[in-house]
């Protein structure tokens, strides 16, 4: 799933009022405008109240924009949940494709998987976002939605260490079982992180599976 690399708040900050843009009814943003600030509003709202509290009267207020503005937009609030989380997924890709473009082996842009993949810690409003959709009961179109952001790991996944592998870096493991379990594990730190284990607080999740993929991967030769 998807993460932010965005530490906490700051001090002080839940005990501020979110800030509420007066909404000019003679003006109300149209298009890509009116989208991206609803869903920049919505990310905000499911951060402090949950997917449960969450209304769209609170996003239309945090955005400065009529409630029927939003519904205009948006639909039902499980249309919205779903854009907001494909907004959020494109704009972590676009911050993901610029760092692998930087890397120079497939070693470094399997730490970068690791790295982008993982919550960077327990109050993670990205992984949050995944995990409050996921729960949520959706029709086909929205589970067709999730399917393919949750595969666009995998596809990622598997591109390094096809790389990898064809350069010799990487041992010759079976792609998709390969994937599966790597995926597996990762989610299972990740809750692990949103959770706040504690064996965690003295620990590094991203070094632990870094490690742990490193020794699948490691080609016989070099044992």
């Amino acid at each position: 799933m998807p993460t932010s690399e965005t530490g906490p708040a700051g001090t002080g900050a839940a005990s501020r009022p979110p800030a509420l843009i007066p909404i000019d009814r003679k003006r109300q943003p149209s298009g890509d405008e009116a989208r991206g600030r609803a869903m920049k509003a919505a990310i905000g709202v499911i951060a402090e109240k949950g997917t449960a509290a969450l209304r769209m009267s609170d996003i239309a207020a945090r955005a400065g924009m009529s409630t029927g503005h939003i519904l205009y937009h948006f639909g039902k609030k499980d249309r919205l949940l779903l854009e907001v989380l494909a907004w959020s997924q494109a704009d972590l890709w676009a911050r993901f494709q610029e760092a692998i473009d930087r890397a120079a082996t497939p070693a470094e842009k399997l730490d970068l998987f690791v790295r982008f993949y993982l919550p960077t810690h327990q109050g993670d409003e990205r992984y949050a976002l995944w995990t409050q959709v996921l729960t949520q009961r959706h029709d086909e179109a929205g589970r067709q939605i999730l399917t393919e952001l949750l595969d666009s790991w995998d596809e990622r996944l598997e591109a390094i260490v096809r790389e990898g592998r064809d350069l010799g870096h990487f041992a010759d493991v079976d792609l998709p079982e390969f994937t599966v379990r790597a995926v597996a594990m990762l989610s299972g730190l990740s809750e692990d992180v949103m959770f706040g284990r504690s064996r965690w607080r003295h620990a590094s999740p991203h070094a632990f599976a870094l490690a742990a993929l490193e020794r699948e991967l490691r080609p016989a030769d070099r044992h």
